[in-house]
């Protein structure tokens, strides 16, 4: 498999230093404000999809999973979005939600602004968490020690199993495949028989070191955040997989399935056109015997 390098430090304090004065351009959340005003938000929407597991895979009932990204806390998105998600997944009930990354904009405090609403998110088999690109371009610190304390386990290339009744179920978090140090050998170590991929990017398919999953969950692409009608984006986020799989569900050949989820917030800019935020449900379930 193609080998990419990683970036290094400096780009690290480069684009930290890039979204510190792109939210004072922004008017420290103002203009985020105005765009929810004029409609350019987005409307946030679930999308839901059902996932067969393999013959001879039992579950003691189907697992319904929640699944939002691409938060983007601070100068580039409105916190009326966040009450609104979190609103939506107490409705849903599911039994365990994950969160794909990029929680904040800017600042790591801002991530403050999301664990209030995620404190008060309580799914019986709980929160789980990968960090994205702009969490560890700020001080990743402050960000897992907020998320942590509103009751979310951040897995860093490590798996955890689900309680039961869905003992035969793990979680596997891999770190982001550019600005942290992916390893697929620890993220899936120890990982039951039915596995949850979870990666920030779609590049993330590329470190997994040929580990089998059913479901992979990613955000990142925003689905172009600005998109032509129908959904095609004018621009993806750099990176080998973005473009060829920047929205939707996929099969991925010898492998399982792959949702990249449109997130909730924006990045760079306060507005979504055409790529509307959205709240995943994914429904597993186990062929009948």
């Amino acid at each position: 498999m193609t080998q990419y390098r990683f970036r290094g430090k400096y780009n690290h304090r480069h684009r930290r230093l890039s979204e510190i004065v792109l939210g004072a351009l922004l008017a420290g959340g103002h203009a985020a404000r105005l765009s929810t005003r004029l409609g350019l938000h987005g409307r946030l929407g679930v999308t839901r999809h059902e996932v067969m597991l393999p013959a001879g895979r039992a579950l003691a009932r189907p697992l319904r999973i929640a699944f939002a990204s691409d938060f983007h806390a601070g100068p580039t998105t409105d916190p009326a979005l966040f009450a609104r998600l979190f609103e939506q997944i107490a409705l849903e009930q599911p039994d365990v939600l994950l969160l794909g990354g990029d929680f904040v904009s800017g600042e790591a405090r801002n991530v403050a602004v999301l664990a209030e609403g995620l404190a008060r998110c309580d799914p019986p088999l709980g929160k789980f968490a990968v960090l994205g690109n702009h969490d560890l371009w700020t001080d990743e610190r402050v960000v897992r020690d907020l998320l942590e304390a509103a009751g979310t386990q951040v897995l860093v290339n490590r798996s955890v199993t689900l309680a039961a009744p869905f003992a035969s179920v793990s979680l596997c978090g891999m770190d982001d495949p550019w600005t942290g140090q992916p390893d697929g050998a620890l993220t899936f170590d120890g990982a039951a028989a039915t596995r949850i991929l979870m990666i920030h990017s779609p590049d993330g398919l590329l470190r997994t070191e040929g580990n089998a999953f059913d479901l992979a969950l990613a955000g990142h692409t925003h689905g172009g955040q600005v998109a032509l009608p129908g959904g095609t984006p004018i621009m993806v986020p750099a990176g080998p997989l973005c473009r060829q799989f920047n929205y939707g569900r996929f099969q991925i050949a010898d492998n399982g399935v792959l949702v990249v989820s449109r997130g909730v917030g924006c990045s760079t800019i306060p507005v979504r056109i055409n790529a509307h935020p959205e709240l995943v449900i994914c429904t597993l379930v186990a062929w009948a015997a």
